[in-house]
């Protein structure tokens, strides 16, 4: 699996819908990472290589999904992204966690393993 690019409907449809609901109600049945990221970001070009390990690395247990700060700026505005990269760490159930800043791999394995696919199989069994 791939990263997958995110548009304001998409995020919409597969994520969650802010223009019909205020209270947080994620649509996925995955746990996800949205990348908030821009081209011309030289840390967001750095991260980008672990996203799709990572991808590839968790398939069929994680979503990662990117979206371009540059295009995409009414999703941008929603989540007040200030600075780039900016990561939703979004779980199956609870609230997602807005983190900005690159990581290195193990860190992201890390939030991955104890707050995003530890907490979908926990709810599920």
């Amino acid at each position: 699996m791939k990263t997958v690019k995110l548009t304001t409907e998409d995020f919409k449809q597969l994520v969650f819908d802010y223009t019909s609901e205020t209270e947080w109600n994620y649509k996925g049945t995955l746990p996800a990472i949205i990348d908030f990221y821009a081209d011309w970001c030289g840390p967001c070009k750095m991260v980008a290589p672990i996203l799709e390990e990572l991808a590839a690395a968790y398939k069929d247990k994680l979503v990662i999904y990117k979206v371009d700060t540059e295009v995409e700026q009414e999703l941008s505005a929603v989540f007040n992204i200030r600075s780039i990269p900016t990561f939703l760490f979004i779980p199956t159930v609870g609230q997602p966690m807005l983190q900005p800043g690159a990581f290195p791999k193990n860190v992201f394995e890390k939030i991955i393993d104890e707050h995003l696919v530890a907490k979908s199989v926990t709810t599920t069994d």
